[in-house]
């Protein structure tokens, strides 16, 4: 490994950005000098969660760690290092008929990356988080050890690690669990809510289909405050799919790309753009319910087939702020949530509403419990932080959270993480900013 490898590093927002050590190597023996040789060290996959969790003073990135180990077709287990990719699982599995159980709205981020995040999807209500369906996975710690974390061995380092935003140590390998499917397409059901006490009572009426999920209208007030669109799918059976599509049920044609050349003019994208973009997606879908079939990267990766679309938000950059408030006051605190951005005027032209089922309290790092989330993308400006703050403060009247995976401006949230910091040599930018703020 090179000395003083500092270079400018930023996640998938391109904010923050940081000039810090960041090495990638795929020698478990060099990997271990690194940690023996620096403090403060972080794990990093593929630089696509909006916050600042895997930004630190020495960054191991894991890119290199890029092979599989094993594929146990017939139980549907994958074993692979951590820095493998979703969207490689994918195109290894689909064809045999296998998927993620529980897969986030990009298949661009790493294995290790899911675990340290344990992420979620459009199914927590029914299948939970990322894992739920990991075996076990080989962890090195401070000292430089590999140790084997599963929920037999070594359970507090298992459930230390999951969700726990890479402060117990640098994942190296992991083994997890797939779903079987009979097709790569999902069969989909988009219906139109007015306002927030539809969209709410839809969710309701929707908790026995496997994925759930609403764009909604953040911009709208009175008595068109929560206008959205639902979207709730299952995977579809071979019989489902239209005649074209039954011939190569598990393949998927490839697409068109397109790729955003440049960061936008800062000017481009303001409340007024964001207000039309609003209007036009919820016209674009004519009748107040359409059904159809379409393949999965399509209804889980919608952004993902345009590359760099994060230049849209020009050099400055953006946030993702999520947050969840329980089920019993969702949509009263979600109602409080949605005018204080229409009165910021700092729309977000992304903002998702999710379900959520009962938490898992032996992950007790991990972001979702039994409630509703919102996340939205706001530009970095000047009054963002003012608004970041404010909504902070809703979220802590209703006793909500933060999800740490898209944080990077909230004032709190961290504090579970307090007896791990106090001990670990693994620590972030982000660990770091929210500490110095409690």
């Amino acid at each position: 490994m090179k000395p003083n490898f500092i270079q400018k590093v930023t996640n998938w927002g391109n904010y923050p950005i940081v000039e810090k050590e960041m090495r990638s190597d795929d020698s478990f023996r060099k990997i271990k000098d690194f940690v023996l040789n620096n403090n403060e060290v972080i794990a990093r996959g593929n630089g696509r969660c909006y916050g600042d969790a895997s930004l630190g003073e020495h960054i191991f990135s894991t890119k290199k760690l890029n092979k599989f180990i094993s594929f146990d077709r017939l139980n549907g287990i994958i074993e692979c290092e951590s820095g493998v990719l979703l969207s490689d699982v994918l195109e290894i599995t689909v064809p045999q008929g296998y998927f993620l159980y529980v897969t986030p709205g990009t298949k661009f981020i790493s294995v290790g990356g899911a675990i340290a995040s344990d992420v979620h999807g459009k199914n927590h209500h029914m299948e939970g988080c990322f894992s739920e369906y990991v075996v076990e996975f080989k962890l090195m710690i401070e000292n430089g050890d590999i140790i084997t974390c599963s929920r037999e061995e070594n359970q507090d380092k298992f459930w230390a690690t999951i969700g726990g935003m890479g402060l117990t140590g640098i994942i190296l390998t992991a083994k997890f669990r797939l779903k079987n499917i009979q097709t790569a397409y999902i069969r989909q059901e988009s219906i139109k809510a007015e306002n927030l006490d539809e969209i709410f009572s839809l969710f309701e009426e929707s908790e026995n289909w496997t994925y759930t999920v609403a764009w909604i209208d953040c911009l709208q007030k009175g008595k068109n405050i929560g206008r959205s669109i639902l979207m709730r799918g299952e995977h579809a059976f071979q019989q489902e799919l239209p005649q074209h599509l039954k011939e190569k049920p598990l393949r998927l044609k490839k697409k068109f790309e397109p790729t955003v050349p440049f960061y936008f003019p800062g000017f481009v994208l303001n409340a007024l753009t964001v207000k039309i973009f609003n209007f036009f997606y919820f016209k674009k879908q004519s009748k107040k319910e359409v059904t159809n079939i379409i393949d999965y990267e399509t209804f889980f990766y919608p952004l993902d087939f345009v590359k760099d679309w994060n230049k849209i938000y020009g050099k400055s950059g953006f946030i993702q702020y999520q947050m969840m408030i329980p089920k019993q006051t969702g949509k009263e605190g979600m109602k409080k949530i949605l005018e204080t951005i229409a009165n910021s005027g700092n729309g977000s032209f992304l903002a998702v509403l999710k379900l959520y089922g009962k938490e898992n309290p032996q992950a007790y790092n991990s972001f979702p419990f039994e409630g509703y989330s919102l996340a939205l993308d706001f530009k970095v400006n000047s009054k963002l932080k003012k608004l970041i703050d404010q909504l902070d403060d809703i979220v802590e009247e209703y006793n909500g959270r933060i999800y740490l995976t898209k944080d990077s401006m909230s004032r709190s949230s961290l504090t579970n993480y307090l007896k791990n910091v106090q001990s670990s040599k693994f620590v972030s930018l982000q660990h770091k900013r929210i500490i110095n703020n409690i």
